[in-house]
């Protein structure tokens, strides 16, 4: 175990003495930590959520029209300090590494298994390239390798409470890895903007229910595709609803505007009948079930190509 872990692990045991990790060790062979204390599980704790995508706040931090401008011209400066063209800056791909953490309850509850894991990891490298939809979805140019798994045995971190404090325990690597947080809770996932790495990395990455990996529970929502959904926005996607009726949207010309988030998948629905093009259900940025998505289109390749080279390159 490196240094660096070991003090990690003692920062931890100091800050909240019933988490416990499970840390890789050499050769990736699980090495078990005694379990701390518990206290007992909400209701809710007891098995998946009846979840739908967003939730009362949403999957993110919202962002208002004005800030969205804000964040163009940011970004745009961010490129001529690194003497990158906008033309270059949306061909940029990268290899990205990913860390799994599972943060279990006391009990165990909410675990999954290396091959969830697995799949999941191959979900995301077929989603980012195009390969469930090979006439109309981009090949974006990113694909992920599994960096490292590790475990905590803690009833309150399991349910996302006191998610910034914990999140900050437990983050590894750069700006450049993405770290996914597997918790019970009431929604399906919830992700940080790279924009907001400078003034918060401790907290970068996604939290999804541990329920919506390949072979979960939750029905309709079990193919690993929240995840896809949750690294969209990681890598600087809005929803295609965003701005909703407007030419604005989601900042990509090439996803229909759209009124409001889908349900199921409603073919043929057009919530914007006034501006071009039917609903884009089958995106990945929509709330549509997991076995409705299908692509992230060029211009969203585009977008998380450029703002990869402004925020996480």
């Amino acid at each position: 175990m490196s240094v660096l872990r070991f003090l990690r692990n003692v920062a931890l045991s100091l800050a909240l003495a019933a988490a416990v990790a499970v840390l890789p060790g050499p050769a990736g062979a699980m090495q078990p930590v005694e379990r701390g204390a518990s206290s007992c599980l909400t209701p809710e704790a007891q098995g998946p959520a009846a979840a739908a995508r967003g939730g009362s706040g949403g999957d993110t931090r919202p962002v208002s029209g004005s800030e969205q401008r804000a964040i163009d011209r940011q970004t745009r400066a961010l490129l001529r300090q690194k003497g990158i063209s906008a033309a270059k800056a949306a061909t940029t791909g990268a290899t990205v590494p990913v860390y799994i953490h599972k943060m279990l309850s006391a009990s165990g509850a909410g675990d999954v298994t290396d091959a969830q894991i697995k799949a999941q990891l191959a979900e995301l490298n077929q989603d980012f390239a195009g390969g469930e939809n090979r006439r109309d979805a981009d090949q974006t140019g990113f694909s992920f390798v599994l960096a490292g798994v590790d475990a905590y045995y803690n009833d309150s971190w399991h349910l996302d409470h006191s998610s910034s404090n914990y999140r900050k325990l437990t983050r590894l690597g750069g700006k450049d890895a993405l770290n996914i947080w597997l918790v019970d809770f009431k929604y399906l996932g919830i992700a940080t903007f790279p924009w907001d790495y400078a003034k918060a990395p401790g907290i970068d990455g996604i939290r999804v229910h541990w329920g919506s990996l390949p072979g979960g529970p939750i029905a309709n929502y079990d193919e690993g595709k929240t995840a896809t959904h949750e690294a969209g926005h990681w890598f600087g996607l809005f929803h295609t609803f965003q701005g909703g009726c407007t030419a604005t949207n989601d900042e990509v010309s090439d996803t229909p505007a759209q009124a409001s988030p889908t349900t199921g998948c409603p073919l043929g629905r057009d919530s914007c009948p006034d501006l071009p093009g039917l609903d884009p259900i089958h995106n990945y940025m929509d709330y549509s079930y997991d076995s409705c998505y299908d692509q992230f289109t060029p211009g969203q390749g585009d977008r998380m190509s450029t703002m990869w080279a402004a925020y996480r390159a």
